[in-house]
């Protein structure tokens, strides 16, 4: 196998970790908080991948999805500390040592665990923030709704936090159903979510929006949750995560999916998202500042299903964004644009990622982030 040969990220002074607390455009500042879920921009001390492996639904396309997941793990360990969750550790290890520089492995924890999948994102802790403590919020996934055998995922994060790799208090929310992907924070007390989603009954026996409010605002330290009602991507297995619709890029700007295409069955339904992301206002009581982010050309898997592409499922870190590209040059390039006109101090960077809509997922869901202070490898 060849090694991975790319040209170093661009070098970058040292961000001074103690000065962001998730509010402000591209990590700047705007007030503090105590008690909340970090924005995504809040510094990280490393990010999360569950590694794919032939005991989970890739065995079919295992080299395949593989090439992917080296991809990703060359740029996050070429910019922070990554960790790796997979059964198979030395194996991991030695593909890895094959293919990506040294200051990349360098860079790279392993940790040896059991897995069904590998959607980090919604399996992996969901972290607070409260001055200088941390908080891991272990909830619990039932594989978005018992479509998927999950028990093993389920276990990771204590396995993780015995085994002495993350620092914080422990909290069990496991009578709770929560995915990571189904919620997006400014790290300023709003959080932004779907009703198709967090009100399902195949979570929670169908919570009310009251119900599912007041234990949002108390686990997470929340004091507005704003929901969208409309918008969905075919071929999605999560009910429609907010992570593949909009996202918070700043307390004040919401990338979004956008549909140009009236023949498009997505047309509609995103169309109904937008006028609802119009609606929505700040806590200031101001309209968010929407960036429209190109729809991905259709793709289809080789039984004629719509697989659900999307750009908005980027990955914010310390000094990139990664997003999603899908070897379409025109959108793909259309996406990055928008990206890096609202992370103007950031590399932005595609990972073709075509293999990971193939069950369904995105770059953001195969990712977990750890903000600063709570990874000690």
């Amino acid at each position: 196998m060849g090694l991975i040969a790319m040209p170093p990220a661009p070098p970058r002074a040292d961000l001074d970790l103690n000065l962001f607390l998730g509010g402000g455009r591209d990590g700047q500042v705007t007030d503090r908080r105590c008690r909340t879920m970090p924005a995504e921009w809040f510094p990280q001390s490393a990010v999360q991948l569950t590694w794919p492996h032939q005991d989970t639904d890739w065995k079919d396309m295992l080299d395949e999805v593989t090439e992917c997941y080296i991809r990703m793990a060359y740029e996050i360990a070429t910019r922070q500390p990554l960790l790796i969750v997979v059964p198979d550790v030395c194996g991991v290890k030695r593909l890895l040592s094959e293919r990506l520089p040294e200051r990349a492995v360098a860079n790279i924890t392993f940790f040896s665990s059991p897995t069904n999948d590998t959607w980090a994102r919604d399996h992996a802790f969901i972290s607070v923030i409260d001055g200088p403590d941390s908080e891991l919020l272990d909830f619990r996934f039932n594989g978005w709704g018992g479509k998927f055998e999950a028990a093993l995922d389920n276990a990771i994060n204590r396995r993780l936090y015995d085994g002495g790799l993350l620092k914080g208090t422990y909290t069990d929310c496991l009578d709770f159903e929560l995915e990571g992907g189904s919620i997006e924070s400014d790290g300023q007390g709003t959080l932004l979510t779907t009703s198709r989603c967090l009100l399902n009954p195949n979570r929670n026996g169908g919570l009310t929006q009251a119900e599912a409010e007041e234990r949002l605002k108390r686990l997470l330290g929340m004091e507005r949750i704003l929901w969208l009602h409309h918008g969905e991507l075919a071929g999605d297995d999560t009910d429609a995560h907010i992570d593949t619709l909009a996202r918070f890029c700043t307390e004040d700007v919401i990338a979004y999916v956008s549909c140009s295409d009236p023949h498009d069955p997505h047309y509609t339904p995103l169309a109904e998202m937008e006028r609802e992301l119009q609606a929505l206002r700040t806590a200031k009581g101001e309209p968010y500042k929407l960036v429209a982010l190109p729809m991905p050309r259709a793709i289809f898997d080789e039984d004629g299903e719509r697989l659900p592409a999307t750009y908005a499922n980027f990955l914010i870190m310390n000094t990139a964004v990664l997003y999603p590209t899908y070897a379409q040059p025109d959108t793909d390039e259309a996406a990055r644009r928008a990206l890096a006109a609202v992370f103007p101090k950031k590399d932005i960077v595609g990972i073709d990622c075509r293999a990971l809509i193939r069950q369904h997922g995105s770059l953001h869901c195969a990712t977990m982030q750890y903000p600063r202070g709570i990874f000690h490898p």
